[in-house]
């Protein structure tokens, strides 16, 4: 490698380096205010936001979904929020996320008037745009883990949610949301067109946005 290479090489790493640092200090900065673990210190908001991961073939969710799911669940019986909004990936029969979560909450003794679903939740900002131009939110939870959920408030505030934060228990890894960070910056700031659809307001019935009836696994 001659001093040239070395030196573009070098300046291509501190560039990269900084521009990392930089997109997470400033999603950090500006949502390290709105975020908590505990319900009680949150403003009253119309709807919790769910967004999904991942779901087994069989319908059971995995374990970070299921702590987001019982975290909203727990949120919506103190009375927090009015309703819940599961948002998810349904891209193919056998992956349905949406409707998994909804059979959770449903289980867990949340009312099925109470529950959206939202199958074009493809990634965090197709979740939380959908919940404002589809479903009308205006005020919502984003309900997550630790590390997705500067990014998670970010991008939900970015959409034209007035949003908050709240962590599960599991902290959840970090290392890919450092460069997950820069991606939601860069949403944030162009807000790219997302996935549209009929529009299903929140304080309606949650069941108009069902596709099926609960306990059916796929399409």
């Amino acid at each position: 490698m001659t001093a040239r290479v070395a030196a573009v090489v070098a300046v291509v790493l501190v560039a990269t380096v900084l521009l990392v640092a930089g997109a997470n200090a400033v999603v950090v900065h500006r949502t390290d205010h709105l975020l908590t673990a505990r319900a009680e210190a949150l403003r009253p908001a119309q709807a919790a936001i769910v967004p999904g991961s991942l779901v087994r073939p069989d319908g059971t969710l995995g374990a970070v979904v299921r702590l987001r799911v019982e975290t909203a669940v727990a949120l919506y019986r103190a009375g927090r929020v009015q309703k819940l909004l599961m948002s998810g990936d349904h891209g193919r029969p056998d992956d349905n996320e949406p409707d998994a979560m909804r059979d959770a909450a449903l289980a867990a003794g949340a009312a099925p008037e109470d529950v959206f679903t939202d199958y074009a939740g493809f990634d965090t900002w197709h979740s939380v745009r959908r919940a404002r131009t589809v479903f009308a939110v205006t005020s919502a939870v984003v309900v997550t883990e630790a590390a997705a959920a500067p990014r998670a408030v970010d991008l939900a505030r970015a959409a034209g949610l007035d949003a908050q934060g709240l962590t599960t228990r599991d902290g959840g890894p970090t290392g890919r949301e450092v460069l997950a960070r820069v991606r939601g910056l860069g949403q944030a700031t162009l807000r790219p067109d997302v996935v549209g659809g009929p529009v299903l307001p929140i304080d309606g019935d949650g069941r108009t946005s069902w596709a099926r009836a609960p306990g059916r696994v796929g399409g």
